[in-house]
């Protein structure tokens, strides 16, 4: 079966340059945010928190953001919006997550993921609707969500049936419901993962693209709100149906083809998400610091204690290790489109998880203030509950290890050491944050990576010579796990090959994922220049990785740690972005 692809610019011979402006757009965004410590500014720190309390999006940041044209950003540039490149778009959501998670997810990011689905599967006429009511500065949802199947959408009950009245020309009948929808009471247009076949097997689900406005007022309701702990200001609603009339050019694509298109359009959302995400980590981090600057314990700051300063450094390091896997999952999309089933699972498992545990060791420095909803220190805990949150959407932790556990077998044999085609070093462009790129194509993003693994055969060779002694020495722990890895996925048993895999089989993925992460940071070092260049970065990042995995590192040379700990403190005192893109901040 074919699938229309994602439109690529108009006149493109293949490789197309980095969004124009998107450097200046981002830089743009974050000058209409303002001093985020500016108790007087009305989209600052202390204004967000205030809406958070009130269980609101700040109605200022959604005006700002209507005016600055946020939804283009969700729009492919040959449909008249202004995306391009994946991690260029998750690099300029991630100035909104620093500031808001709830004003970044609940503004627009959702329409950016029930846009996918139109933009894989759609006809040329419905990603023109699609396109036009984004640009317009409407809204649609992706309405994927059953509490009582959860991420189990084969078993999703919302049907729609042939509409058996003949004036309806092929139209259906909506019955069921969707929960935990983000702006379904507000949206003017919603993509529907319905059943459209009672057979069991992944060809009984569609996409429909409803007009929500349009329906029939007493055949649907969208009225009620679920309270949650975090993203508090975020509209997650629900929506009924009960016998809801929609016409047949609803339908996305062909009748039964929804699954194949979601686990297409999800490698998207679990690549860029993430990406997004550690904005958050950024503005935690920010704030831990800042108390420890100004904190005196035994007549000197907190940040020259060494067990602070070392959680302190940890967090940085955890933070630029998040940042290079999920650039690199993003960058993927575009040059490495047939292995991005497994890598974008890796990104979505490992990056929110590094977030947490930093959030937690982070929480134990600030001690009782990482409770505190008032004071100096109140953003901390805000992102704290907010993060979690943000780490479930469209797929949990388990989602994606059972994405990665039946294809570690085909890997390990074909992938590393095995009988798979002579190794490939990867693309330079994958490991250069906001370099140009191929357009995205979703019709090449396949459903299995067929035993191909390029990031991973970066660290697979222990005798391969990484062009520095120490990052050396510690790629070939990662090499060495490779092949003790590669051991066990091929003597996995039958079921554990499978999505009902066992612990031992979810194990391997996680130790998977920490390899993914070793393999992404030593390539943007390789290509990296200014502090990206500088091995110390590097050498931590791979000694607190191998650390997790039990590798038993050599001891962390001093002065690596001490040179990512004098970075970041510069970039405290400059006013600077604490991600790989080293952006000024107000």
């Amino acid at each position: 079966m074919t699938h229309p692809t994602l439109p690529a610019p108009a006149a493109t011979t293949g490789t197309a340059t980095a969004g124009p402006g998107i450097r200046e757009r981002a830089a743009r965004l974050e000058a209409l945010l303002g001093p985020a410590a500016d108790p007087g500014n009305p989209l600052g720190t202390a204004a967000v928190l205030a809406a958070d309390e009130r269980g609101e999006l700040l109605p200022e940041g959604e005006r700002m953001l209507a005016a600055f044209a946020l939804n283009a950003e969700f729009v492919p540039r040959a449909l008249g919006g202004r995306f391009e490149q994946a991690d260029s778009f998750a690099h300029l959501m991630r100035a909104l997550f620093r500031r808001d998670c709830s004003l970044g997810i609940g503004y627009g990011v959702t329409s950016f993921i029930a846009g996918l689905p139109v933009w894989a599967s759609g006809s040329p006429a419905q990603q023109r609707r699609a396109a036009d009511l984004l640009l317009s500065g409407g809204r649609i949802v992706a309405a994927y969500t059953e509490l009582a199947h959860g991420s189990d959408f084969s078993r999703h009950e919302l049907t729609a049936d042939p509409d058996p009245d003949p004036g309806s020309r092929g139209g259906y009948r909506v019955d069921g419901g969707k929960q935990l929808v983000n702006n379904v009471s507000r949206a003017q247009a919603g993509v529907l993962f319905a059943r459209t076949d009672d057979r069991p097997g992944s060809r009984s689900h569609s996409h429909l693209l409803v007009d929500l406005d349009g329906v029939p007022a007493d055949a649907v309701r969208r009225d009620f709100r679920y309270p949650v702990s975090g993203v508090r200001g975020c509209l997650l609603g629900g929506i009924e149906f009960h016998d809801c009339p929609v016409p047949g050019d609803a339908l996305l694509g062909r009748p039964g083809d929804a699954m194949e298109t979601v686990l297409r359009a999800f490698q998207v959302t679990r690549s860029v998400l993430p990406g997004m995400v550690v904005g958050t980590g950024d503005t935690q981090l920010r704030a831990v610091l800042g108390f420890a600057r100004e904190r005196l314990l035994y007549g000197r700051p907190v940040t020259d204690l060494p067990s602070p300063r070392a959680v302190l450094t940890g967090a940085f390091t955890d933070l630029l290790v998040c940042d290079a896997l999920s650039t690199v999952g993003a960058r993927a999309l575009h040059l490495l489109p047939g292995e991005t089933s497994v890598l974008s699972a890796a990104v979505k498992y490992l990056v929110p998880k590094l977030l947490q545990d930093s959030s937690y060791r982070l929480s134990v420095l600030l001690g009782a203030r990482s409770y505190l909803r008032t004071g100096p220190y109140t953003v901390f805990q805000k992102a704290a509950r907010d993060l979690p949150v943000v780490s479930l959407a469209h797929a949990g932790s388990a989602v994606c290890q059972a994405t990665i556990v039946p294809q570690l077998p085909r890997i390990a044999a074909r992938g590393w050491h095995g009988d798979g085609p002579e190794p490939v070093d990867p693309p330079r462009g994958l490991f250069l944050p906001g370099g140009p790129l191929p357009p995205l194509d979703l019709s090449r993003l396949e459903l299995n990576s067929r035993g191909r693994d390029t990031l991973g055969r970066l660290v697979a060779d222990p005798d391969r010579d990484h062009g520095h002694p120490q990052v050396t020495a510690l790629a070939r722990l990662f090499a060495e796990e490779l092949r003790r890895l590669g051991d066990r996925a091929v003597a996995l048993p039958a079921r554990d090959r499978t999505a009902i895999a066992s612990r031992r089989g979810f194990l391997l993925a996680d130790r998977y994922a920490h390899v993914l992460a070793a393999a992404a940071c030593i390539g943007v070092w390789q290509q990296g220049d200014g502090f990206t260049g500088d091995p110390a970065w590097v050498v931590c990042a791979l000694h607190r990785l191998a650390e997790r995995l039990g590798l038993r590192p050599p001891p962390l040379p001093v002065d690596a740690s001490e040179a990512v700990h004098a970075e970041l403190l510069r970039r405290h005192e400059q006013n600077l972005t604490l991600d790989l893109i080293r952006a000024p901040l107000l």
